[in-house]
């Protein structure tokens, strides 16, 4: 987190044009294929996903938002219209709270604060992403985005805890699949 909190507005824009690029070499979304990902809490310094969500939508991508209703995480389809509303914890949300019901996407973009070798992230501690984890199918790609490459392991993972599949980062894409360090 203080790593994050130091860079500049400019640094961390173009460090989230990268990983975009990155993500756009290695996966290939295409035409059809369905987007689940996080809007970026701005104070924060979330990598800029409104990059990936551009692109998305130009490209007849479907793209879906995690919006917390209650203690529920509920995935929300948006378009070019979609109005949205800035939550309580700072996240621009859609107005709607109407849940898609979808739950087989091609590809889930994570928040993370840091993410280990291994695909064990750490996230901001609610759990709503582990929960939302343990609901896909197998084929959807789990896959986090961090400014930082992983340098130490994280040893208190909780049983439940279930890794991202891949790690995009600016310099490089993980993959945590083979079990390969």
């Amino acid at each position: 987190m203080q790593k994050r909190k130091a860079l500049s507005r400019d640094e961390a824009f173009l460090l989230s044009e990268k990983i975009f690029t990155r993500f756009l070499i290695f996966f290939k979304p295409y035409a059809g294929q369905k987007v689940h990902i996080f809007i970026p809490i701005e104070k924060f310094k979330e990598i800029d996903t409104q990059i990936f969500i551009q692109y998305f939508l130009e490209q007849n991508i479907r793209v879906y938002v995690p919006k917390v209703v209650g203690n529920e995480l509920i995935n929300i389809e948006i378009f070019k219209d979609t109005v949205f509303d800035t939550s309580a914890w700072g996240i621009p949300e859609p107005v709607s709270n109407e849940d898609s019901g979808e739950t087989r996407f091609d590809f889930v973009i994570t928040p993370l604060l840091y993410c280990d070798k291994r695909g064990n992230r750490i996230g901001y501690g609610k759990g709503f992403y582990d929960g939302f984890f343990q609901s896909l199918p197998k084929e959807s790609k789990k896959i986090g985005v961090n400014y930082f490459d992983p340098d130490e392991y994280i040893d208190d993972v909780w049983e439940n805890d279930i890794p991202l599949d891949y790690l995009v980062t600016p310099t490089e894409v993980l993959s945590f699949l083979s079990g390969l360090e």
